[in-house]
Formats: C-alpha cells, sequence, structure tokens
C-alpha cells in the first residue's frame, strides 16, 4: 500500500477531504469487498502520482457507516472525487479501465 494513501474516518474526514485545498480522490470501500481489493493497487499508484496535485484517501464503509449513509453509498467500491468540499465526480464498482476513469476523474478536478 502507498505511504501516500490515507486512511480517514469520522473524525477527520472534514478536516482532510472537504477542507483541502487540492482535489481528493475517496474510496470507499471494505476489508471484505474483492472488487475494492483488486483496484487497491491502482488507487494506490494515483495517490504516488498525484502527489503534491490531488490526494487520495480511503473510508472503511464497515468502521465507519456513517460516511457511507451521507454520501448515500450503496455499492461498493465506491470512488467519489471532491472538489472545493463538493463531489465533483464518482464512480461505482471495477471496470477493466478503471485506472484511465479515475486519472480522468483527477484530471477533471485539477
Amino acid at each position: 500500500m502507498s505511504e501516500k494513501v490515507m486512511h480517514v474516518g469520522d473524525a477527520d474526514f472534514e478536516a482532510v477531504v472537504l477542507g483541502s485545498q487540492e482535489p481528493v480522490l475517496v474510496d470507499f470501500w471494505a476489508p471484505w469487498c474483492g472488487p475494492c481489493k483488486a483496484i487497491g493497487p491502482i488507487v494506490d499508484q494515483l495517490a504516488d502520482s498525484y502527489d503534491g496535485k490531488a490526494r487520495v484517501v480511503k473510508v472503511d464503509i464497515e468502521k465507519f457507516p456513517t460516511l457511507g449513509v451521507k454520501y448515500n453509498i450503496r455499492s461498493i467500491p465506491m470512488l467519489l472525487m471532491f472538489k472545493d468540499g463538493q463531489v465533483h465526480s464518482s464512480q461505482m464498482g471495477a471496470p477493466p479501465n478503471i485506472k484511465t476513469i479515475l486519472t480522468q476523474m483527477i484530471d477533471k478536478a485539477l
């Protein structure tokens, strides 16, 4: 796992994600989710690639279900791109071209 990926929860979501000056890609996931594990290395690569330009954080919805409810997470993996404290774009699931999709989401938010 990349050291650039932050794990956030109820206590620090607002400061880390909503208060960020940089766009933030949030990966809502759970440890038992196969597709979440499959895209994990891609999310880590993006955190490294965009270091200094955008943040990448993960929220374990099992530990922090209130964040899942707040952002209407009905299926995981669910990735939300935040810009200026608002949801800018989203991607549900893990299609084969997920790296391209996430790269485009981040680039559009920059």
